[in-house]
């Protein structure tokens, strides 16, 4: 029998929040263990929570743009249960009135797109983190509660996915949409994007669902991939033999590449949900639900259907620079000045992105008229490619280059447009000499020397060795620093070796 899988994710994604859930406290990473605490996220005992409305904001702006139906009035649970990282011995959650219901996100599929449910959309407090000793017969583990209290976003897919690859693609769509609402940092080496996965395998055409297992705390994608195709693995054998899969929670073992049994469903506490004392509920006026969805870009996907459909980029180049919502806005700002947008999806993608990544700096630093100016020139004929790469290399350094801030001492990247700002691009050539050389005198003793100096390229080329060209080609743009038309440069060394044969 073909067996199918079912799988539905649930995401827990920290909110870009400078402060808690319902606290002052900061939310920045990577501080001293317990210097980020408060009577209320410590849960002493008379501290109440005050709701951070921003946080609200923003849980509202993601279930927005997943389409949900978004419950007006909504308030929040207590979700009981004891661990160590829990100081209050519960979770303030949503389980009787989540913020959206009934979304739904459309994910990449065999070249066109699939939609995947959202059940819901709920906004929750993180607990804090247990640090086990790892020294030979250590009996203790500590505990840091930076995070207690750090605002989450638990999105609960539906049941919808049916492999790992796609599961992939919607764990990467998903996270795009809150890059581009700009409600998380996406960041998972931060702890700030978790799953939970739930898989099932069905006799393949039928509806019916099998017994659900359910992994708790992956903390990247590979880890929800890898696990995913080992259940897989794992259920299916255990259905081929005829044996039952039980209901269950397991975590994964990312040393061994396996998942183990943490418990039973049967097992599973019951967590005594009632709505919180101490939270009145919230009321989402016309005016917040306004600027929600104002706040809501167009997302990945349809932006990447209008740069295929209405500029005219292939697929992959179309796919890349909607990756990342700042690269998008800035090759649209671009577009606005010099409509090529061919022409520009190749200088950004080819030559731009990777030198900004090996600066570490951000593509929003440079100006789009810049970048604008620069390839209009190219395809003018006005310089070469090779000059082209030269200046947006020179623009890409300068605005990566620290400078010191005024009295402090600090450093902070130049940004566009200040004192010392890119020279006007035209300017910049002139004053460079990287004016391309399309005169055929200036270029003749230049090729005349090329060729003298390289007997055996010619004598390969002249023996019907085609691809010899390409080095004395290579060698003219050298000595003239890039600045000769490569097409003219080609044809008199052509015409001057066939008159030598």
């Amino acid at each position: 029998m073909d067996w199918e899988p079912v799988i539905g994710l649930e995401t827990h994604a920290e909110l870009l929040t400078e402060s808690k859930l319902w606290c002052p406290c900061s939310t920045q990473f990577g501080r001293n263990a317990n210097s980020q605490t408060c009577p209320v996220c410590l849960g002493m005992p008379g501290s109440l929570p005050v709701l951070n409305v921003r946080a609200m904001e923003l849980a509202l702006r993601a279930a927005v743009a997943l389409r949900c139906t978004i419950n007006r009035r909504t308030f929040f649970d207590r979700k009981n249960y004891y661990y160590p990282d829990l100081p209050k011995n519960y979770q303030i959650s949503q389980n009787y009135c989540n913020l959206g219901v009934d979304g739904s996100l459309d994910i990449p599929s065999n070249g066109g797109a699939r939609r995947i449910g959202i059940l819901n959309v709920h906004l929750e407090e993180d607990a804090g983190k247990n640090l086990h000793a790892e020294a030979p017969g250590a009996d203790y583990s500590l505990v840091d509660l930076n995070r207690a209290g750090i605002p989450l976003l638990e999105i609960v897919s539906a049941p919808d996915m049916h492999s790992a690859e796609e599961t992939d693609s919607y764990m990467q769509t998903l996270r795009q949409v809150l890059l581009y609402t700009q409600v998380s940092s996406g960041k998972m080496q931060e702890g700030a994007l978790r799953f939970e996965a739930s898989i099932s395998m069905r006799p393949a055409g039928t509806q019916e669902l099998g017994a659900r297992v359910e992994i708790k705390n992956l903390n990247s994608t590979k880890a929800v991939r890898l696990v995913l195709e080992y259940e897989m693995r794992r259920q299916g054998a255990l259905l081929k033999e005829g044996k039952p899969v039980q209901r269950e929670t397991r975590l994964w073992d990312e040393v061994r590449e396996r998942s183990g049994r943490m418990r039973s469903k049967e097992e599973a506490q019951d967590y005594r949900y009632f709505p919180e004392p101490d939270l009145l509920p919230f009321e989402i006026d016309e005016e917040m639900m306004s600027r929600a969805a104002a706040r809501v870009p167009e997302l990945p996907l349809e932006r990447r259907r209008r740069f295929s459909s209405t500029l005219g980029l292939s697929e992959y180049d179309a796919s890349v620079l909607t990756d990342e919502r700042a690269v998008a806005d800035f090759f649209e700002d671009c577009v606005k000045q010099y409509p090529a947008p061919k022409s520009l999806a190749n200088v950004i993608l080819n030559v731009m992105l990777g030198q900004l990544s090996e600066r570490g700096t951000s593509i929003s630093q440079v100006q789009p008229k810049y970048v604008a100016d620069v390839v209009r020139m190219m395809d003018d004929g006005k310089i070469t490619a090779r000059v082209a790469q030269e200046l947006l290399a020179r623009e890409i350094e300068r605005v990566s280059r620290p400078i010191v801030g005024e009295g402090s001492g600090a450093t902070q990247r130049q940004a566009p447009g200040d004192a010392s700002g890119s020279v006007e691009v035209g300017k910049l050539i002139e004053q460079l000499g990287l004016q391309q050389i399309s005169d055929e005198s200036a270029l003749e003793p230049v090729v005349e020397q090329v060729i003298r100096d390289n007997p055996k390229a010619v004598q390969d080329y002249l023996a019907g060795k085609a691809q010899a060209l390409g080095p004395l080609v290579g060698e003219v743009m050298r000595r003239t620093r890039g600045k000769s038309d490569p097409r003219l440069v080609n044809k008199m060394l052509r015409e001057r070796l066939d008159a030598k044969g």
